[in-house]
């Protein structure tokens, strides 16, 4: 698959700046600060991991490999399902290794809506050559946002912002 153009042909996702999400909080200073795009089929990001971040010696730690991989998928529901989600299960694969600093092109895609309730993503890292470095398959619980406020799980600032972005997109 050849690389979008993300200054052209790709839509930037709103993004509040008043949380402190690791993966995708722009105030998180310790946080790897994805940016989201998309061209409505699949969620896109561009990043290079910082140094703070390794494993061993010069490679991206597997943890925040898992991690890029579970917020491009989450994102993705968010933005193509119009939902809410919770991630259930990820499995990730490790194809090749990703260096601290070097640029990566991160892509999420829905797999399968297997209910109302219920989705599969899958994502996808390739390095600043092209080459597929990992990737997941995530199941994802999908929710309205007048169940998460019946339970609780997310403040009503962050339900609003969601059912803002649903609709707007």
């Amino acid at each position: 698959m050849n690389a979008p153009d993300f200054s052209k042909t790709l839509k930037l996702l709103p993004n509040r700046d008043d949380h402190n999400c690791f993966g995708c909080s722009p105030s998180n200073q310790s946080g790897l600060q994805m940016k989201f795009y998309t061209d409505e089929t699949r969620v896109y990001s561009r990043l290079s991991v910082p140094e703070h971040l390794c494993g061993w010696n010069t490679l991206v730690h597997g943890g925040v490999i898992s991690t890029i991989l579970d917020e491009i998928m989450s994102w993705g529901a968010i933005y193509l399902l119009r939902k809410i989600v919770l991630t259930k299960s990820i499995t990730v694969d490790f194809l090749q290794p990703i260096t601290i600093n070097e640029d990566i092109r991160v892509e999420g895609k829905v797999l399968e809506r297997t209910g109302e309730r219920e989705a599969v993503m899958q994502g996808f890292i390739y390095t600043d050559k092209g080459i597929l470095a990992a990737r997941s398959t995530g199941i994802f619980a999908l929710f309205s946002p007048d169940v998460l406020r019946k339970k609780g799980i997310m403040s009503d600032k962050d339900i609003q912002y969601f059912e803002m972005m649903m609709q707007n997109n």
